[in-house]
């Protein structure tokens, strides 16, 4: 039995990984350090080797963090066939999110709180 070659199932599995609701991006590392380096290109946020996966991935703030990384983790394990290691990097705020703060209240009397109208 022919393995896959190690570009296709890095592509294959940062294609997979990026479709994962809750999923915005890679992460590569400050200096594209984390990646599958391949002749004339690389695969940022996706480490593969014989013997495990490490995917770095940046989820956005509506979603539940433990949740993505799970279905991430299984979805990379089906395709590699490893165990697969998941690192959520950072998080994103998306615009819609963004709801605006309540005023802040100011103090009318000392321990009395009025909200600003």
């Amino acid at each position: 039995m022919t393995e896959p070659s190690t570009s296709a199932s890095a592509g294959e599995v940062a294609d997979a990984v990026t479709a994962i609701p809750g999923v915005t991006g890679l992460y590569g590392g400050v200096f594209g350090e984390i990646a599958t380096y391949l002749p004339g290109g690389r695969v940022s946020g996706v480490v593969l080797s014989d013997d495990s996966a490490h995917i770095h991935i940046v989820v956005d703030l509506g979603h539940d963090l433990r949740a993505v990384a799970a279905e991430t983790r299984e979805v990379t394990e089906r395709l590699t066939g490893t165990p697969a290691v998941v690192t959520v990097e950072d998080i994103s705020a998306d615009g819609d999110l963004a709801a605006p703060l309540p005023a802040d209240p100011v103090l009318t009397e000392p321990g009395t709180p009025e909200n600003r109208g």
